[in-house]
């Protein structure tokens, strides 16, 4: 699915072909999480690290300032009215 990128990324690293290709998609299904699945996931995680909600909400706010996640689903007509206005 991604050939071109997996074709650069064997050409500039010393990855194989199938190497490019875990990473490609391990990347791909990192940042396929949604707002809320991200907030929830960092929720219990930082939770087990022992930082309190006040502390929990303040980081997360600040990192999802800087993160790139799942758009929301878009309909045909969503996407045509932003090609075409």
């Amino acid at each position: 699915m991604h050939d071109e990128l997996v074709d650069h990324l064997t050409r500039s690293t010393p990855l194989s072909r199938g190497e490019a290709l875990r990473v490609i998609q391990d990347v791909l299904a990192y940042f396929d999480e949604t707002a809320g699945d991200y907030v929830r996931r960092r929720h219990r995680e930082l939770q087990v690290d022992g930082l309190v909600n006040a502390e929990i909400f303040d980081r997360i706010e600040a990192d999802l300032k800087y993160r790139a996640v799942a758009p929301p689903e878009l309909t045909l007509r969503q996407l045509r009215r932003m090609v075409y206005g």
